[in-house]
């Protein structure tokens, strides 16, 4: 019975530590600048000559007065949503 448990224990904490790894594979990133615009699901930030219009949720975690004009730092994550692979052109199947 001891070994049962201990093997149990064991794979539940070769799951969490792999989870834990596949969490830390996606990147993060920054943009910082003045806040252009706010909507309940996104904000729009001006880097430079560009706009950078990033999501956001319900769960998002805002430090500070989010409003238009204000300096903001946006730390996000680019994760694929979809994947479509087409084949290459000019190859014959």
């Amino acid at each position: 019975m001891k070994h049962l448990i201990l093997t149990i224990l064991c794979a539940a904490a070769l799951l969490f530590t792999n989870s834990l790894q596949a969490a830390a594979e996606v990147k993060t990133y920054q943009v910082t600048g003045p806040i252009l615009e706010v909507t309940p699901t996104t904000v729009t930030v001006q880097k430079g000559d560009e706009k950078w219009q990033i999501a956001r949720t319900k769960d998002t975690d805002v430090a500070g007065d989010l409003k238009v004009g204000s300096k903001a730092t946006v730390t996000y994550q680019m994760i694929a949503t979809s994947v479509q692979v087409k084949d290459a052109k000019g190859k014959k199947k």
